[in-house]
């Protein structure tokens, strides 16, 4: 007998050689029915793989990211089996299963797939599907594979067993097709009862421009026809959420090849936007006991290789910049913490000072390759709300605390209400990649772990995630469309105060070294704002909206008292505007309602003798009637519900 512990901690036992599917159908015949992968004691492994030790076995049903993984790399050889029916000649290469669906790289040759080819390759896929294959994996040997590929003249597969060690290639089989293969698949094809193939691109074989250019075929595929059906809606939402398409429409901001690629411009609607986001921060900040500092955009190579930046974000960075002194050479600013290292060195600091908290709305500048670069959530430049807390060990579980809370009340006045935390740690198996001792790294990555769990936080752990000079504590926010982004982090840091040589004199008289605290709530100021805007689709809320009221005079003959109105709500610090254009009420109400202002205020006769608004929300339509005042104080209760201070 083997013993089977389950994720929930509970052990049982079963005969050697049981498979996973035996023990989900142990657990329940409906929980069975919908299992599609595992794991045992961290290996993927297929569901009828047989179980010969002890160990730790999780079961993925599709619900599950690594039963999603399992489910579309499955996929990726019923296409590629699709695709070869009806191309025999076509040689095929790799196909992994990627965030949202799976994709193969083909070697077509003469042939040219393009869009019009895939509700055919769509058909042969579900024929193949509902053949109800089972997904089977076999070791092969070094010699035996490379026979198989060079016999087919497919060199792509060559190359790739070339490399690898004879004893450790596997192949998968499904029906007639067979692939080279590492493991991780659905029981059969039969639970595949969805497919859209969604694009095909170009794509270098290993990526690189030497080698021939492939076409990559992308998909996505469902156990359920209706997942399909509201996915593809999801996807349609999703394009009218597009942060480009709404940055454009409400004239945010814009983008200009003469200034470069990934270097936004800020319109005077979209200045105003961050404006409002830096002071909303900003007052919440004073009030948690932060100072604002100002840091230049460039410094010294030697402050980089000092941090470490340099070493980490070299390739990356743009080009050094020479003065005419003799080896003198400055950066474009990778990160604010060197600065504000520098900032917390000018001056000896005692233990009674501390903590310090300096805090800058700072733009950094990283080379992003141009391929990479995608509208403002990846950038060239872009603004951290950045802030370093330095403190003593003492301070820091306190100092931890404060910061989650700042950042869930960020989450909370934006909308932002589904998110979960996720402790990023160092690789475990790789820690050359990190700088600093394995102390101060457990001292670190416990006091994430301690102040997540008691702030009572839905956390999940990830290792190898972490920073390269420290453990964080990363936010998932999902947006409206349930769409994963990572926002706001926290990060615990012993290692840059050694390399600058930081120092408090403690009671005890003598020097130590503080600890480091690293925190952005929004990120960047780009991404967020991008994120925003797709969460929202573009109606932010009351309190941070560029215009918050339009006045709609019925003709011009009402445009003093429309310039009246304007003025009142402008004294109450309401943000409002006049639509003065020759145009009938009901094509002004269509255009405010496209720009995503809130609230239309329509005047004419009736109104002008009654010292009254008539006023319309947008997407609800009618509200009533109400005086100026009345209206002042509704707008006022309207943004004090979504805003709580701090």
């Amino acid at each position: 007998m083997i013993q089977i512990t389950l994720p929930d901690g509970s052990i049982k036992e079963f005969k050697k050689g049981s498979t996973p599917m035996d023990v989900a159908k142990n657990i329940s015949e409906g929980f069975a029915r919908n299992v599609i992968s595992a794991e045992f004691n961290n290996n993927t492994v297929e569901t009828s793989t047989p179980l010969t030790q002890d160990g730790t076995l999780i079961l993925y049903t599709f619900n599950d990211i690594d039963g999603k993984k399992a489910f579309w790399h499955s996929s990726a050889h019923v296409l590629a089996q699709a695709i070869q029916h009806l191309y025999p000649k076509v040689k095929l290469t790799i196909g992994p299963a990627i965030e949202n669906g799976f994709y193969y790289d083909i070697d077509f040759g003469d042939n040219v797939v393009s869009e019009k080819d895939f509700p055919t390759i769509e058909k042969k896929f579900l024929e193949l599907a509902r053949g109800k294959h089972e997904f089977k994996m076999r070791e092969v040997s070094k010699a035996d594979a490379l026979t198989k590929y060079k016999a087919e003249g497919n060199q792509y597969k060559v190359e790739l067993i070339e490399n690898l060690t004879d004893g450790e290639i596997t192949f998968c089989d499904h029906s007639d097709f067979t692939d080279l293969c590492r493991g991780g698949h659905i029981p059969n094809t039969g639970i595949i009862k969805a497919v859209k193939v969604m694009s095909a691109a170009g794509a270098y074989w290993r990526g690189d421009e030497k080698n021939n250019q492939l076409t990559r075929i992308y998909g996505i595929s469902f156990p359920k026809q209706k997942m399909l059906t509201e996915y593809l809606e999801l996807l349609e939402e999703a394009k009218k959420r597009d942060h480009r398409k709404l940055g454009k429409e409400l004239e945010l901001f814009a983008f200009s090849s003469k200034v470069g690629q990934g270097l936004p411009l800020w319109l005077p609607k979209g200045a105003a936007l961050r404006d409002r986001l830096e002071n909303f921060l900003k007052k919440a900040q004073k009030k948690a006991g932060y100072e604002m500092v100002m840091t230049p955009h460039i410094g010294q190579k030697e402050l980089y290789v000092t941090s470490g930046h340099y070493e980490k974000y070299g390739e990356d960075s743009f080009q050094p910049i020479h003065t005419p002194k003799e080896g003198e050479e400055f950066l474009l600013k990778p990160m604010n913490c060197p600065h504000h290292c520098e900032i917390f060195n000018h001056k000896p600091y005692s233990y009674k000072e501390l903590p310090k908290r300096f805090a800058e709305f700072g733009t950094v500048y990283r080379y992003e390759q141009s391929g990479e670069l995608h509208g403002l959530t990846r950038v060239r430049g872009f603004t951290q709300d950045d802030a370093h807390i330095f403190c003593t060990p003492d301070q820091l579980d306190k100092e931890f605390k404060d910061v989650i809370d700042l950042v869930l009340y960020v989450f909370k006045s934006l909308s932002f209400e589904n998110f979960t935390a996720q402790v990023s740690l160092r690789d475990k198996e790789n820690k050359d990649k990190y700088i600093g001792s394995d102390e101060n790294w457990e001292k670190a990555e416990n006091a994430i772990i301690n102040a997540t769990k008691e702030k009572g936080l839905d956390y999940v752990i990830e290792y190898g995630e972490a920073a390269f000079y420290g453990p964080k504590l990363d936010f998932m926010v999902k947006d409206a469309l349930g769409r994963s982004w990572q926002l706001g982090t926290i990060q615990v840091d012993y290692n840059l105060p050694e390399r600058f040589e930081l120092s408090y004199k403690g009671s005890d008289n003598q020097l130590h070294r503080p600890v480091m605290i690293h925190r952005a709530p929004f990120g960047s100021m780009e991404r967020f704002i991008a994120v925003l805007l797709e969460h929202t689709g573009g109606k932010f809320p009351l309190w941070l909206t560029p215009e918050q009221v339009i006045i709609l005079p019925i003709s011009e003959k009402y445009q003093k008292y429309a310039e009246k109105v304007l003025h009142l709500l402008e004294n109450s610090e309401i943000r409002a505007l006049v639509d003065d254009r020759n145009e009938k009420t009901g094509r002004k109400i269509r255009d405010a309602e496209l720009n995503k202002i809130p609230f239309m205020i329509i005047v004419g006769e009736q109104e002008e003798n009654n010292g009254t608004v008539s006023v319309r929300k947008q997407g609800e339509g009618d509200i009533g009637t109400l005086s100026i005042n009345e209206f002042i104080s509704f707008i006022n209760k309207e943004i004090n519900s979504t805003l709580e201070q701090f």
